[in-house]
């Protein structure tokens, strides 16, 4: 039986910290069916180390993650992308290129975790809890019926999880 491969861009802001670990986790719990990439509009060029530590705990190679910037996608030779998830505040999602129309296109909604301004155990507890959120949000996806899904049905699926 072949099993089709859907790609999955996962877009933040900055690509350090929460498309990162969407990107690991995707690629970790995706069963072969989800290939993740990840990206920043205005990436920092590092990945966050709170986030390599819970990626980590998934036994994700992290030496295969590192932060990169959105056009990276728009070459000829990049994959064709079919899904988008946007990250954070929603902001990102107002300068969305064109050649990313035909991805399904879902935000989720994850305080970023960088703003957290505690103590050592404190940030490292914020990292943990944005990173479950994701990897809830991502178990949660992977069960979507994918032979029928359109923008419309996955629209409705996201509203669910408000």
């Amino acid at each position: 039986m072949i099993i089709k491969t859907y790609n999955v861009l996962v877009l933040d802001k900055n690509n350090s910290v929460m498309s990162i670990m969407a990107e690991a986790l995707f690629n970790t719990m995706g069963d072969g069916v989800y290939k993740a990439y990840s990206a920043g509009a205005q990436p920092l060029g590092v990945v966050n180390r709170y986030a390599l530590e819970q990626i980590n705990n998934v036994n994700y190679p992290i030496s295969n993650l590192r932060s990169k910037n959105l056009h990276e996608f728009s070459h000829h030779d990049a994959p064709k992308i079919n899904f988008l998830i946007t990250l954070g505040d929603g902001s990102i999602n107002q300068h969305l290129p064109t050649w990313l129309d035909d991805a399904l296109k879902a935000h989720w909604e994850i305080d970023d975790p960088t703003l957290h301004k505690g103590s050592f155990e404190g940030k490292k507890e914020v990292f943990k809890a944005a990173f479950l959120s994701i990897q809830n949000k991502i178990d949660r996806f992977t069960q979507l019926p994918l032979a029928h899904l359109n923008q419309i049905k996955l629209d409705i699926e996201m509203d669910k999880w408000q």
